[in-house]
């Protein structure tokens, strides 16, 4: 694997890096102790500039090059955040936090990162400026959404941006992308049915909510079936069921619904909701039921551009001497998607080899992607802001 010789004799320290934000997760935007190592990291590296604070807990620094003859700017993006999940890997350097750990990578991403600000600082083989985006809140709290709306894009000029994954059951060191839609939208839904609670003896006195919210439930499956193209991919998951009665004699009054609904592609976001409120209203009510429904929009499509993700794609082929340029989409969703909405740019998915899947207590990062994914933001740079 043809990685940069330098990131090569740096993997150990990187690793130590990851090691220790794996020991120390943090979750959201409480990720204080992170952004100092990042920040203190940095200094050591002598970038040009750090600026902490950004989306609340987000770190963004400037990295010149060489020469700065065409004013290209690029952003290259890792999330800090952990997962409120307790550890079972056993392993020496498990989290040392109850309840917390990384079990999405993100220590691995922020290591690379920060490995990668390493070798540019030092060489500074490009003619432009590097803006290193070190984002809190991926997991749920839309830290990609507040550092944009900090004027993240506008206030260091940037005018392209990347970001990585890793990807368990990717052969490690190995690279997977392709244009468009590469992540899913992922919307959430409450529906509260209101019909009239009784005993469960005399239902005919009663609007039975259980049975109103039931029907409910099987119609919402028409949303995917018979309301999207066969082609295309949504996800809807009614994930809770709650009822107003602990008793196995009483008739609920009152249940709510949970559930969230995930599409790759932007029009169905607007007709899935349509759907699913008319169709919760409309079979609440043809059982003399009322149903409320309360749709909360979450992260957008993660939209990768065209040019963009040929660039990608060509700096991994490079660093890996292969790339799946045209890999499946997936149905998880991703904060990045804020940013690639304010700027052309694009995700890739670095291997993670045989491991547990992201989000599993027993997940964990495999240090040996390292110099792989630390060589590919570099190259990237490289070949985005060549000297002439």
């Amino acid at each position: 694997m043809p990685v940069k010789n330098r990131l090569a004799e740096m993997h150990g320290e990187i690793t130590k890096w990851r090691r220790h934000l794996h020991m120390h997760p943090e979750l959201m935007y409480d990720v204080e102790e992170t952004a100092g190592f990042v920040v203190d990291r940095l200094k050591e590296f002598g970038v040009d500039e750090i600026t902490p604070g950004i989306g609340k807990t987000g770190v963004v620094a400037v990295i010149r090059g060489r020469k700065d003859t065409r004013g290209r700017v690029i952003g290259l993006r890792a999330d800090m955040d952990a997962l409120p999940i307790e550890e079972a890997t056993g392993l020496d350097y498990a989290s040392t936090v109850s309840g917390k750990m990384h079990a999405c990578g993100h220590d691995g991403h922020t290591s690379m990162l920060l490995g990668a600000a390493q070798y540019l600082a030092e060489t500074r083989n490009f003619d432009g400026t590097v803006v290193l985006i070190f984002q809190p809140a991926e997991e749920g709290g839309a830290g990609g959404l507040a550092m944009c709306q900090d004027g993240l894009m506008e206030r260091w000029g940037i005018q392209e941006v990347y970001g990585m994954h890793n990807m368990p059951g990717l052969p490690v060191g190995e690279f997977a992308i392709r244009p468009g839609a590469l992540l899913a939208s992922s919307d959430e839904f409450e529906i509260v049915v209101t019909g009239k609670g009784g005993h469960a003896a005399a239902p005919h006195e009663a609007v039975d909510t259980t049975l109103v919210a039931s029907h409910i439930v099987v119609a919402l499956q028409s949303v995917v079936s018979r309301t999207v193209d066969p082609i295309k991919r949504v996800v809807l998951t009614v994930g809770t069921f709650e009822t107003d009665s602990a008793a196995s004699n009483v008739i609920a009054h009152t249940v709510r619904l949970q559930g969230t609904v995930r599409t790759l592609d932007p029009e169905y976001r607007k007709i899935a909701e349509e759907r699913v409120r008319r169709i919760a209203e409309d079979t609440a009510s043809a059982f003399g039921a009322t149903a409320e429904m309360t749709w909360t929009p979450g992260y957008p499509v993660t939209m990768n551009s065209e040019a963009e993700t040929t660039y990608a794609a060509e700096a991994a082929a490079a660093v890996a001497g292969k790339v799946n340029d045209s890999a499946d989409p997936i149905m998880p969703s991703e904060d990045f998607a804020y940013m690639l909405e304010e700027r052309p740019g694009a995700y890739i998915f670095i291997g993670n080899g045989d491991t547990a899947m992201c989000h599993h207590p027993e997940y964990n990062f495999d240090d040996d992607t390292i110099p792989a994914g630390c060589s590919w933001f570099a190259e990237l740079v490289e070949r985005r802001l060549p000297v002439a």
